[in-house]
């Protein structure tokens, strides 16, 4: 495979406190796709029959920004891209990041907590989803609103850090292309009990495949690509 040529990383700003700003997840995310995704193929699948990419809880937009990018370069690899978020703010910074880019109103945005507020028409509709979900265990002062602090949904996985990814993918297969190859992307953390979560994503009918681990002070973290299995 020949690498993508070399894209620079999308501009990013953000100005709003309570939205996630790209850290070294999101750029194992970028690393990742820059090395797999050529002219012909998006990590394995044909970038002709990709039809449809949901970026799923976007913040600063940079992971959609960037796929937006890639169809500047590859004019063969023309999918529509979706971005969601559940802040409102998020979705305010991810267009103006777009804008920034010279890439504004071509990316779908919904605010939406995981697929909740998805439209009807969207089910069976994508071929690669991304998803950096928050995977870090919650604190009990937040989770019983200590002090009524305002619930910090860009790193709250739950209790045990991965409910929220495991929310995601019960409702996920309902969202992807089964009829065609397609590919789920997600960040796990060390930090939670990697063991019981990836029974709970076999439990749930995925394959899932860890394709990329960088060590950052006190956390390994993981990228795994899933698919899922429909026999």
């Amino acid at each position: 495979m020949i690498p993508i040529p070399f894209i620079p990383d999308p501009i990013i700003n953000c100005d709003y406190k309570n939205v996630y700003t790209p850290s070294d997840d999101s750029f194992l995310l970028i690393d990742y796709f820059k090395r797999n995704i050529d002219e012909n193929n998006f990590d394995g699948i044909p970038i002709s029959e990709i039809e449809n990419v949901l970026d799923l809880g976007t913040g600063t937009g940079i992971i959609a920004i960037f796929f937006q990018l890639i169809k500047v370069q590859y004019l063969n690899f023309n999918p529509k891209i979706y971005a969601s978020d559940i802040l409102k703010e998020a979705i305010e910074c991810a267009k103006i990041n777009e804008g920034a880019n010279n890439v504004n109103k071509e990316i779908i945005f919904f605010q939406s907590d995981l697929f909740l507020s998805f439209p009807e028409r969207l089910k069976h509709s994508f071929n690669i989803i991304v998803f950096n979900p928050p995977y870090l265990p919650s604190s009990q002062l937040i989770n019983k609103n200590y002090n009524n602090k305002i619930m910090d949904y860009s790193w709250d996985g739950g209790l045990k850090g991965y409910e929220t990814l495991i929310n995601f993918l019960e409702n996920a297969k309902l969202f992807l292309n089964l009829k065609k190859d397609h590919s789920i992307y997600c960040i796990t953390s060390s930090r939670t009990d990697l063991l019981k979560l990836n029974k709970k994503i076999k439990n749930l009918n995925y394959e899932n495949e860890i394709v990329e681990k960088q060590h950052i002070f006190f956390e390994d973290i993981f990228l795994n690509k899933l698919q899922y299995k429909t026999h």
